[in-house]
């Protein structure tokens, strides 16, 4: 079914945005309602004035859709479904936007030393988290598997834009990734038409373009322990993306036990560290989607270790006894609002 987005006029308030960005009269919001990108739903609101957002719809329509069909998994005609249906068999050719996206997957897989692994796809679709198959599997289907996972065994070759899996049942898992580039081209498609202030909400990758009336935009960043809008600090700044990764997102429980949907590469289980969740901040958002699963994958030494390594990226680790560990850069940025929780500063 082919999707399309719809505009209206809506008083709205973001489930995360915890102050400000009141909406005038004249303030529009381009938004899916109950369409969805990556299982995701996407809002964007524009707080300019005069902006033909009628025009802005229709072209944030189309790509976003064109989009959808080369990346989602859930399809068998999209790009990375025929990759992974060839994998083991023969190169894929591939847009140019898939390719990208692929590339700065294993970009990002190496730098995390495989924590974040592209090729996931068989432990992800192993588990089913977020779908009604969800369960535990057995040690033999884990250790199944992890033998099909290894960014390394993906062959990428630039020159014709091609993608190869070197072994049949390995799998790509975008999803780590790709709402962080198409939250990117959607601010790109903005910038075209010249818009000033917007918010974006892709299913939490959050993109605040510009400031609100000459204010920084103020973000809640939610408490993992509470329901959704309990915010435990509050994010202040302009023109930068957050994408938050957590226990809480998703998960099912089973036999008493909760299994969220981050799993390590390296037992097949659902990551156990000290982490509750991780949210980072950056003017990329596919660089800071890329990042909150590398950074909770990674725990809190190592996580800080690959933030510091790169430029633009900085994080805000909760931990499971409610510390909240930040970079040092963000000490004017961020405000506590839940006395349950301490701050640190990342040295």
């Amino acid at each position: 079914m082919k999707k399309r987005l719809f505009l209206f006029v809506l008083l709205f308030v973001f489930s995360i945005l915890a102050t400000g960005c009141q909406m005038k009269p004249e303030q529009k919001l381009i938004s899916t309602g109950p369409n969805f990108f990556l299982n995701s739903v996407l809002d964007i609101k524009i707080l300019d004035e005069g902006k033909d957002i009628e025009k802005i719809n229709e072209e944030i329509t189309m790509r976003v859709q064109s989009l959808e069909n080369a990346l989602t998994s859930k399809t068998s005609s999209s790009e990375v479904s025929k990759i992974n249906q060839n994998a083991g068999i023969a190169p894929v050719s591939v847009s140019d936007e898939t390719f990208l996206v692929i590339s700065e997957g294993i970009k990002y897989s190496v730098l995390s030393h495989g924590s974040f692994d592209i090729t996931v796809g068989p432990l992800a679709n192993l588990w089913g988290i977020g779908t009604e198959a969800a369960k535990v599997p057995t040690e033999d289907e884990l250790k199944n598997a992890l033998s099909l996972v290894g960014y390394e065994k993906v062959v990428l070759d630039k020159n014709a834009k091609t993608v190869y899996l070197t072994e049949k049942g390995m799998a790509l898992d975008v999803g780590a990734i790709a709402k962080g580039y198409v939250t990117d081209e959607i601010n790109s498609t903005l910038a075209k038409y010249k818009v000033k202030s917007a918010i974006i909400n892709l299913g939490g990758n959050i993109y605040a373009r510009g400031d609100k009336n000459g204010s920084p935009f103020s973000i809640g960043i939610q408490n993992p322990y509470s329901e959704h809008g309990d915010y435990l600090g509050i994010y202040r700044d302009t023109d930068f993306s957050m994408v938050t990764s957590g226990t809480y997102e998703r998960y099912f429980e089973q036999d008493g036990k909760k299994y969220h949907h981050i799993l390590s590469t390296a037992d097949g289980y659902p990551v156990e560290n000290e982490i509750a969740a991780v949210t980072i901040i950056s003017k990329n958002s596919m660089m800071a989607d890329a990042l909150s699963t590398s950074v909770f994958a990674l725990g809190i030494e190592k996580g800080f270790e690959l933030i510091d390594s790169l430029p633009d990226s900085d994080a805000i680790v909760i931990t499971k006894d409610k510390k909240i560990i930040l970079s040092k850069s963000m000490a004017d940025s961020f405000e506590l609002k839940n006395t349950e929780f301490t701050i640190e500063y990342r040295d």
